[in-house]
């Protein structure tokens, strides 16, 4: 059950984007946790979201889900505004949704560049510019982008993922600079490999070549990620921003 002592966030209100599973969904479980009303972004994945509902009401929380899809600028603009007309406040915006179309370079095709930058990169500007005005008005907010390790390392075969992720880094620090003065705190999080969907068709050879790279001997979890989003939302973190937080065990230093 939800304890007090985590309630720092009791009274606030959060929306995640790609809240159906993996990382998204352990991210609204751990802020609802933390107090927040838990507003869960889904595209597609209807049964996942209402899953990641299910498990933050049976914790004690509470939340909605909400369907729109964040590379459509008009459709997230008018989804948020309905969402901060009905709670009266956005407090912490996490931007997590994202795809990847991995292939070696000289075989991509502009679709697929067109696909995930507009779902990784446009998507997080879309999210940022529909909460922006809200919380400068509110002089307070929490924006935190999860950018991915290969934003900063690179890697075979995701040129179009790294590049995404990589702007997002430059978004989160630019917002920071610019939103600071307003006390609202933007930073991201660069995962290593976490065990996810996206990661799960990784062969064991590969799997296992990974974790021999990574001083922690283990791939990253969900929760580990969202632990470090809860943190950035806390009190504790009154004080951090435009920093980019690597959670990765240690794989890349």
């Amino acid at each position: 059950m939800i304890t007090k002592r985590l309630m720092y966030n009791d009274g606030k209100t959060a929306l995640v984007t790609g809240g159906s599973r993996g990382i998204g969904r352990a991210t609204a479980i751990t802020l609802a946790e933390t107090g927040a009303f838990m507003f869960v972004n889904y595209r597609e994945d209807t049964r996942g979201a209402e899953e990641t509902l299910r498990t933050i009401m049976d914790n004690g929380g509470n939340g909605e889900i909400c369907r729109f899809d964040i590379s459509d600028f008009q459709g997230v603009h008018e989804a948020i505004e309905e969402m901060i007309d009905k709670k009266g406040s956005m407090d912490i915006l996490v931007n997590n949704a994202s795809v990847s179309i991995d292939g070696l370079f000289v075989r991509t095709k502009e679709q697929d560049w067109d696909t995930i930058i507009n779902t990784n990169l446009k998507g997080t500007f879309n999210c940022c510019r529909a909460v922006v005005k809200h919380m400068m008005k509110q002089r307070r907010g929490r924006i935190i982008n999860i950018s991915s390790v290969v934003a900063e390392m690179g890697n075979a075969g995701q040129a179009c993922y790294s590049t995404s992720k990589a702007g997002i880094i430059g978004l989160t620090k630019s917002l920071a600079r610019e939103l600071g003065p307003r006390n609202i705190l933007v930073n991201a999080i660069a995962p290593g490999f976490i065990t996810t969907d996206m990661t799960a068709s990784i062969s064991d050879e590969i799997r296992n070549k990974l974790i021999e790279q990574i001083p922690l001997s283990r791939l990253g979890t969900p929760r580990d990620v969202a632990g470090v989003v809860a943190f950035l939302s806390s009190p504790d973190a009154d004080y951090i921003t435009g920093q980019v937080i690597h959670v990765n065990g240690g794989g890349y230093m």
